[in-house]
């Protein structure tokens, strides 16, 4: 399975940092985590940036069990 990892405002919304999901591409390990985590969550990702394996993904993007989807919310400060 492919280990998620949520940072910031995306962590608070799953309650938790890491998870692990079962799917073929990062659109199906999103829509999983969005099921289980709920509609918060699911309406933070249009703002989010997602990232395999270090590299910047779009939902098509293929991954295998020891792939790592992150999930990049938008970063503020000064």
């Amino acid at each position: 399975m492919a280990r998620l990892r949520m940072f910031a405002s995306a962590r608070e919304a799953a309650g938790t940092g890491s998870d692990e999901f079962a799917g073929a591409t990062v659109g199906e390990i999103l829509d999983q985590a969005g099921e289980r985590y709920g509609s918060h969550f699911v309406g933070l990702l249009d703002t989010c940036k997602v990232w395999c394996n270090g590299e910047p993904a779009e939902r098509h993007h293929v991954v295998g069990d020891a792939d790592e989807v992150a999930v990049l919310p938008p970063v503020s400060g000064g």
